[in-house]
């Protein structure tokens, strides 16, 4: 009887190996008509994974199905981990075209002999086909993961296979993939984990369900053991080896992944690698996080409640840190927003690039001579931060204290357009959108800009103009750059904004002992919403901005007080004590003497000889024109000109030349200064030159007034230094006679009105204007 069913059970078995045979060969053609019509990709769905440049884990974001999957090359993971995976899985991974007959087999005859399905043969391609589109465990469905893993075969290597394999295996919750695994629970790389946590990620993805880390460790440390002795009895690993990782404790819970740089991070997350090495410093990274979040709990009180901080390596051009914000969860204020892109006005941190601008177009060197006095730019008056004028400044001292009237001035010399050129091929973007809308108030923060590109313009001073786009990324382009003004000019910037012998240098600074020597420049927008402060040195330039994302001002939001601060802080943190060398003197760059009172080649006359930069061959050799000579009689109460000249009885001074916008200023601040004596009223030569200039309406405009109450328009002009007097009239009729500083006013009529002044030297200016009253 036992001889009867031995012999029926072996045709029964041949009848299935036939059967298995055919199905096979049937499932290998179907695989290569489905193939050729309805072909089987692997899909290309991942996390992002941000590092930092060394490689360490910085934040990760979830894939658009909600998953933890994070790609895992192969050169990711251990020999080992990769050794176990194959062990376990698919022994004969590398020589079968998507299916193992043999183990198929095996497999089939075992669950037929025993009536319920007691072992698998799935190969690695079988259970990536499952994995990437899952289905109910039927025979159609095992039939048609054949079919699937024969397509995968026949388009992918061994390795994206195995690859594709490791990055979708199945744990808990959302979480797939080694790499997402070995995060997640054991907050380390794969190519690190010990051989306990190799083997304790390969037997979970076969019961996600009910091998939970952290929920079911005990029964998870059972099977990792019984997984060990297997590897043991068919001698895998040494003996050591398998000891240790049998005793090695299992105390893992799921953990949340580092969500350091979240601004940073969501920055590049719009770029289409999955995994992203970027420049960050994740240490500095970290420690300047903390420092901006402590810095301003402290300034909450004062109104202020948000920051943002960039800090870029002057030689690699790779942003090290990069804070958005104070606190990114900080939900009521809007601690999401990222202050570092965000569009503010940039207030003064433009006006070294003017300087440098004029600087290298030859019409200015740091001890050149700027008027800081009231100035029309056709109805455009600028003022400066405290309302005060200075006359007579420096250009470096117009620089070092920020003054607003010097910098427009030098913005016109050097022309608007040109400059509006430099911002737009430094990136500037807002600028380029607003091109033309914008005007000399461009120099003094009108116009849109934020912390990183102010950042890198700052880094292109510090080598020396030469401009390149900041690298985010390890990957991103290092092609060159080009030029946006001279080395030299560079220079004598440094030496402007390393003086600390200036206003926006911070009251009862404490911690300059071991600063390193920087530049810096302050900045504060209209209103008081944006305070910044941005300064370099050879190695780094740091940008700071402190505010309110919502534009609520403060009236102690100020870029000397508020953000400079918090600049020497992050200076002294990263590098404290520096033993770094400051900015050499570039070859086409030297030392001369100038007059101090215009900045030029002294003469003969000029008494007060400063030294000064220059650059060669291009820097202006005008000999200094502060004084002129005029020739008066013996009491020096009547003045000649070479007209009227005597041929004896006078005497030749030289005298400071007082431009009429120095004499009003020197009047109205009632300052004494040197006056030309009253002209020789018996010469017969009336001179045309020093016209007086109207400066309180403009040529060609056209005023609107109210109707029902038109204010009157004010006259007033500046005359040179020998002018007493000034006669005015409107639509050539006389209105009045008063002395040449003082301002009247008069009511103009709807229309054309003709406006002309007449200095008592006979010489005279006429401008015409259009009044127009409406309902106001």
């Amino acid at each position: 009887m036992t001889i009867f069913y031995k012999k029926l059970l072996q045709r029964v078995s041949t009848s299935w190996w036939k059967a298995l045979a055919l199905l096979i060969s049937t499932s290998i053609l179907i695989a290569v008509c489905v193939q050729l019509f309805f072909p089987f990709k692997i899909p290309n769905n991942y996390s992002t994974v941000i590092y930092d440049r060394n490689g360490e884990f910085l934040h990760a974001f979830l894939t658009n199905d909600d998953k933890w999957r994070m790609k895992t090359e192969l050169d990711e993971i251990s020999p080992l981990l990769k050794e176990t995976i194959i062990y376990k899985e698919d022994k004969s991974f590398y020589y079968h075209p998507g299916i193992d007959l043999f183990s198929l087999a095996r497999a089939f005859s075992k669950n037929i002999i025993r009536g319920k399905r007691t072992s698998g043969a799935s190969t690695i391609s079988m259970q990536l086909a499952r994995l990437i589109d899952p289905q109910p465990r039927t025979y159609w469905n095992k039939f048609k993961e054949m079919i699937r893993a024969v397509q995968l075969e026949w388009n992918y290597s061994k390795d994206e296979l195995l690859q594709a394999y490791i990055n979708r295996l199945p744990y808990s919750g959302n979480i797939e993939g080694i790499k997402s695994a070995s995060w997640m629970y054991f907050k380390k790389n794969p190519n690190h984990l010990s051989l306990a946590e190799i083997v304790t990620l390969t037997i979970i993805p076969n019961r996600p369900s009910s091998l939970v880390l952290g929920q079911s460790n005990d029964y998870i440390t059972v099977e990792r053991n019984r997984w060990l002795k297997k590897f043991a009895a068919d001698k895998l690993f040494d003996a050591t080896t398998i000891d240790l990782a049998y005793n090695e404790p299992l105390t893992v819970k799921r953990e949340s992944l580092p969500r350091l740089a979240p601004h940073y991070a969501r920055l590049l997350k719009r770029r289409p690698d999955y995994n992203i090495n970027s420049t960050i410093h994740l240490g500095m990274q970290y420690n300047l996080e903390q420092m901006v979040s402590d810095y301003v709990n402290q300034m909450r009180l004062q109104g202020i409640s948000q920051a943002a901080v960039v800090v870029i390596d002057n030689e690699t051009h790779e942003i090290l840190s990069y804070i958005g914000s104070a606190d990114f969860f900080d939900d009521p204020a809007q601690g999401q927003v990222d202050g570092a892109k965000a569009i503010r006005q940039p207030g003064s941190t433009l006006k070294p690039f003017i300087y440098a601008m004029a600087i290298d177009q030859g019409i200015a060197t740091p001890k050149s001579i700027i008027t800081d006095v009231a100035v029309n730019f056709k109805g455009y008056t600028p003022e400066n931060f405290d309302r005060k004028f200075n006359g007579w400044v420096t250009l470096e001292y117009a620089l070092g204290n920020s003054l607003n009237i010097p910098a427009v001035k030098t913005l016109n010399n050097v022309g608007v357009g040109n400059f509006i050129q430099l911002l737009k091929d430094a990136g500037f973007k807002q600028v380029a959108r607003d091109e033309k809308k914008l005007g000399l108030s461009v120099i003094l923060g009108g116009c849109g800009s934020n912390l990183v590109e102010l950042t890198t313009l700052y880094s292109t001073l510090a080598n020396g103009g030469y401009y390149q786009p900041t690298r985010y990324t390890q990957e991103d382009s290092t092609h060159t750059g080009y030029s946006l003004w001279s080395d030299e000019a560079s220079y004598m910037i440094h030496q402007t904004l390393t003086q600390i012998q200036r206003p926006d240098f911070p009251l009862h600074w404490q911690q300059t002992e071991k600063l390193p020597q920087i530049a810096w420049k302050t900045g504060t927008s209209y209103g008081r919403r944006d305070a910044w402060s941005i300064g370099y040195n050879q190695k780094y330039t740091v940008g700071v901005w402190l505010g309110n994302f919502n534009g609520t001002p403060s009236h102690l939001l100020q870029g000397a007080t508020i953000a400079t601060p918090l600049l020497f802080r992050i200076f002294n943190n990263i590098d404290y004590n520096s033993k770094n060398g400051w900015f050499e003197m570039p070859d086409g760059c030297d030392t001369r003497l100038v007059c101090a009172e215009s900045g030029k080649i002294p003469t003969d006359e000029c008494t007060q000889i400063v030294n000064d930069y220059f650059i060669r061959y291009r820097s202006s050799n005008a000999y200094c024109d502060a004084y002129e000579t005029v020739y008066l009689n013996p009491s020096e109460t009547v003045s000649y000109c070479q007209y009227c000249l005597p041929a004896t009885g006078y005497k030749r001074k030289h005298i400071r030349k007082i431009t009429p916008e120095m004499q009003h200023y020197f009047s109205t601040h009632g300052i004494m200064y040197e006056k030309i004596a009253p002209h020789n009223a018996d010469c017969e030569i009336i001179l045309q030159t020093g016209a007086p200039v109207i400066n309180s309406l403009v040529r060609g405009e056209e005023y609107l007034l109210d109707e029902a109450n038109p204010e009157p328009l004010l006259l007033s002009a500046q005359v040179s230094n020998d002018v007493l007097e000034v006669q005015w009239y409107v639509n050539d009729q006389f209105y009045r006679k008063v002395l040449a500083k003082e301002k009247i006013y008069f009511q103009p009529v709807e229309g054309l009105n003709k406006i002309t002044c007449a200095d008592d030297r006979g010489r005279t200016q006429t401008i015409n204007i259009r009044v127009k009253k409406v309902k106001l």
